[in-house]
C-alpha cells in the first residue's frame, strides 16, 4: 500500500464484523472477502447472509466486493484486515489459533508494501508479538521495513440496527506514523462518526479490550446485588428503578453475560496481567459471579419447583431463547447453556424454543434440539432467558397457557413481565 497506490482490500473472516465491513468499502473500492468456510462463501454469493447483519438489498449495493475462499484471490490485495474471532479455551487462557492461521494465510501473498491490519480483540501486544512473527515466517519480509501493521478493534453490537458499523467511532492505529495516517484514512473514508488514532497499536488494543471489561464489572455488581437483595427477599428491578432516579446512576441490569466479547475479553488482559506478573482481583471477580449466574438461576428455580411439589426429575422445563442476547441469531459462548446443562443434572426434561437460532447450529454447538412451547405443548415450568421480542410480546395468560399444572415456576431472567400479573396468573415468580 505504501509501495504501490491503488487500494485493494481483502478482509479474512466474514462473520459478524467481518462482513458489514466488506459491504461497506465494497461500496467505494476493490474488496476480496475471503473465508475459509466455502458454505459462507456460496451463501453470501447467493446474496444471503444468515447472521441478519446485511440485508440483501446492501449486499447488492456493495458492486465492488467479491466473496473467496481461495488464497490465490488475495494475491493483488495491499491492504488486508483481519476479523477471525479470538475465543478462549477450556480453562478461560486466549485462543489465538484463528489469529494465528489468517496470519499464516495473508503471510502466504504478502508483498512490499502492504498493510496488514488487525480488528479482533486481543491483549495489549498482541498484534506486534503474535501476529507479525507469522507474518515474517510465512512472508519472509520484515516488519516496518517490508511490510507494516495496523489495530482497529472492531465495535460492531450484534442484532443491533442503529448502531451500526459507520455510526460507531472507530480507534485506529499503525506500527508507524505514516502508516497510522494510512489507516486512519482508509477507515475514515467508510465511518461517518469519525476515527480516533491511537498513539499505538498497544494503545488501541488495550482501549477495545478494557470497553468490554468494564461493562463486564458493572453487569457483575448488579448479578451481584440481585443474589443480595433476593436473600432480604426486595426485587432487584424496583430497587434500581429507585436508584436511576438520581442523574448520573449507572442503568445496568441484571442478567447471562454470554457472546464473543463480554463474557470472553477480560480473560485477555488478565491473561496479559499475569504474564507482566500481576495477580488482578477485581476483573476475576467479576467473571466469577458472572459465570455462576446461569447456575444460580436454574438452582433457584429448581428449589421454587420442589417446594411446589413439582417432581424435578419428571418436569419438563421450558426454556424461551437460547442466543446470547436478544433479536440476534447469535449463539456464541450462550450462557443458557449452562442453565440447560444444571437443569438436565437435575434429571429435568429441557425443552428450548428460540424463534432466532439455528436449530442445525444450535445442535451442533450444544447438542440441544430446539422444540416447542405453546398451549398445545405446555411444560411444568418455565424460564424466559432471553428478550427476542416475540417472548416481550406475550400476554400473562398466554405465558400461563405454555405451562400445565397448578403451581408453576417463572424464571423471568430479564424481568420482561409484570410480577403481579404473573403471580395472578398462578406463577410462583423468580428474576434476577
Amino acid at each position: 500500500m505504501t509501495g504501490h497506490g491503488e487500494l485493494k482490500i481483502a478482509i479474512i473472516g466474514l462473520g459478524y464484523v467481518g462482513l458489514p465491513l466488506a459491504v461497506e468499502f465494497g461500496k467505494k473500492t476493490s474488496v476480496v472477502g475471503f473465508d475459509i468456510y466455502q458454505k459462507r462463501i456460496h451463501e453470501l454469493s447467493q446474496g444471503r447472509d444468515h447472521t441478519l447483519e446485511v440485508a440483501p438489498e446492501q449486499l447488492q449495493q456493495s458492486l465492488h466486493l467479491k466473496f473467496t475462499a481461495n488464497i490465490e484471490d488475495l494475491k493483488d490485495c495491499n491492504f488486508f484486515i483481519v476479523t477471525v474471532p479470538t475465543p478462549i479455551d477450556q480453562v478461560n487462557r486466549p485462543d489465538l489459533t484463528p489469529l494465528r492461521k489468517a496470519s499464516e494465510t495473508i503471510g502466504r501473498v504478502l508483498k512490499k508494501g502492504d498493510i496488514v491490519v488487525y480488528e479482533s480483540t486481543v491483549y495489549p501486544g498482541a498484534t506486534e508479538e503474535i501476529c507479525v512473527p507469522v507474518l515474517e515466517q510465512f512472508s519472509g519480509l520484515k516488519f516496518n521495513q517490508d511490510f507494516f501493521a495496523g489495530y482497529s478493534p472492531e465495535r460492531i453490537n450484534p442484532g443491533d440496527k442503529v448502531n451500526t458499523l459507520t455510526k460507531i467511532k472507530k480507534i485506529t492505529s499503525g506500527s508507524t506514523t505514516e502508516v497510522a495516517k494510512i489507516v486512519d484514512d482508509v477507515y475514515a473514508s467508510i465511518i461517518t462518526a469519525g476515527t480516533h488514532k491511537a498513539p499505538s497499536i498497544k494503545v488501541a488494543e488495550a482501549a477495545k479490550v478494557i470497553e468490554n471489561t468494564q461493562r463486564d464489572l458493572n453487569i457483575a455488581l448488579v448479578n451481584e446485588l440481585s443474589v443480595i437483595f433476593d436473600r432480604i427477599g426486595i426485587d432487584t428491578v424496583e430497587v434500581l428503578e429507585a436508584a436511576g432516579s438520581k442523574w448520573n446512576f449507572l442503568p445496568f441490569r441484571p442478567g447471562l453475560v454470554g457472546g464473543h466479547c463480554i463474557g470472553v475479553d477480560p480473560y485477555y488482559l488478565t491473561h496479559k496481567a499475569e504474564e507482566v506478573g500481576y495477580n488482578p482481583q477485581v476483573i476475576l471477580a467479576g467473571r466469577r459471579i458472572n459465570d455462576n449466574m446461569a447456575r444460580y438461576v436454574a438452582r433457584n428455580t429448581i428449589k421454587l419447583m420442589l417446594k411446589n411439589g413439582i417432581d424435578v426429575p419428571r418436569a419438563k422445563v421450558g426454556v424461551l431463547g437460547i442466543t446470547f442476547k436478544e433479536n440476534c441469531p447469535d449463539i456464541r459462548n450462550s450462557k443458557v447453556a449452562d442453565l440447560i446443562k444444571e437443569f438436565g443434572l437435575w434429571g429435568a426434561q429441557v425443552v428450548v424454543m428460540d424463534p432466532w437460532a439455528d436449530a442445525e447450529e444450535v445442535k451442533h454447538e450444544y447438542g440441544v434440539e430446539l422444540g416447542l412451547i405453546n398451549a398445545e405443548h405446555p411444560v411444568d415450568s418455565l424460564v424466559v432467558a432471553v428478550g427476542h421480542s416475540e417472548f416481550r410480546a406475550l400476554s400473562a395468560k398466554e405465558l400461563r397457557s405454555y405451562v400445565r399444572g397448578e403451581s408453576p415456576v417463572l424464571a423471568d431472567v430479564k424481568s420482561l413481565f409484570d410480577r403481579a400479573e404473573m403471580i395472578e396468573q398462578g406463577f410462583t415468580v423468580f428474576r434476577l
